[in-house]
């Protein structure tokens, strides 16, 4: 998987819980075989923290595997401990977000939701500067640090293997002023600006949608490569959560998919935002 440490380390978690359960173990088990912990398994196949090669050699000796897969992995396990060009902003990047902004590198498309603000890959300097205020306290070098990576994040809607995003966007995020008027304007315009891109699609959930399912926002992520599978990610304010299980991930689906069906259609939500660019002078 190309791109992006983390989800390297996704993808190393998923092949060693499914040789554990192919194997018909359980962590226990095959801690005390290896005289580790069971927590110690655990974390690998959850992947959290970093795993070392020589304990997923260890791991595929004692599952057996062929030389081809062991080596695959130890390899996976060397390219998850590099870091992505988003650890070099320090804690403009908290940890908790680290680990998306690492999948989002990886991911081959974005399904998003947003009630309140332009979602992020959306967003201009000047719109994004004046979120970061309203957070906490932040000092000016603080905040600048965390519009570039903002800013950077965007890079991968136009680079190569580009992902495709598709953005819905509750219309009082286009009303509600962030900033100034001319901050709105500038903020509007660029959302047309990336509707033009053939990978980006934009749909606005009008004032009388009615009632929709959801309980904030939220974004799909899906993946390249048939092994690894979809993901949501929600974010709070002082942390993530980050769901996997099939059950939950079908039903975020379904959710957006609901709020697409509500949503006005790409070429008039295109309309609204010029309407409401006209209301910001």
């Amino acid at each position: 998987m190309a791109g992006s440490p983390t989800a390297r380390r996704r993808r190393l978690a998923i092949e060693l819980k499914k040789l554990r359960e192919d194997n018909n173990l359980t962590c226990t088990q095959v801690g005390k075989e290896l005289d580790w912990s069971s927590s110690k398994v655990n974390r690998m196949e959850t992947g959290q923290g970093r795993v070392q090669p020589s304990d997923v050699d260890a791991l595929c000796r004692f599952y057996g595997t062929s030389d081809e897969l062991r080596d695959l992995l130890k390899s996976l396990a060397k390219e998850s401990k590099t870091k992505g060009w988003w650890h070099a902003h320090g804690d403009a990047v908290p940890a908790w977000f680290s680990v998306y902004v690492g999948l989002e590198q990886a991911a081959s498309v974005l399904r998003s939701y947003q009630g309140e603000f332009v979602p992020g890959l959306l967003q201009t300097p000047e719109y994004a500067s004046h979120l970061s205020r309203a957070w906490v306290d932040h000092t000016a070098e603080e905040i600048q640090r965390m519009v570039d990576v903002r800013m950077r994040r965007q890079e991968l809607l136009t680079g190569e293997n580009a992902p495709d995003v598709w953005a819905v966007v509750h219309q009082s995020a286009l009303m509600h002023v962030v900033g100034n008027r001319q901050v709105m304007a500038g903020q509007l315009e660029r959302m047309l600006e990336m509707a033009e891109l053939r990978n980006v699609t934009i749909q606005v959930l009008p004032f009388d949608a009615g009632a929709y399912p959801t309980t904030g926002p939220f974004t799909v992520l899906g993946f390249p490569e048939q092994e690894d599978p979809d993901m949501v990610y929600r974010e709070g304010l002082t942390d993530s959560v980050y769901l996997e299980d099939p059950t939950d991930v079908s039903l975020y689906t379904k959710a957006f998919d609901h709020l697409m069906a509500l949503a006005l259609s790409p070429q008039r939500s295109v309309l609204l935002i010029k309407r409401v660019l006209e209301e910001h002078p």
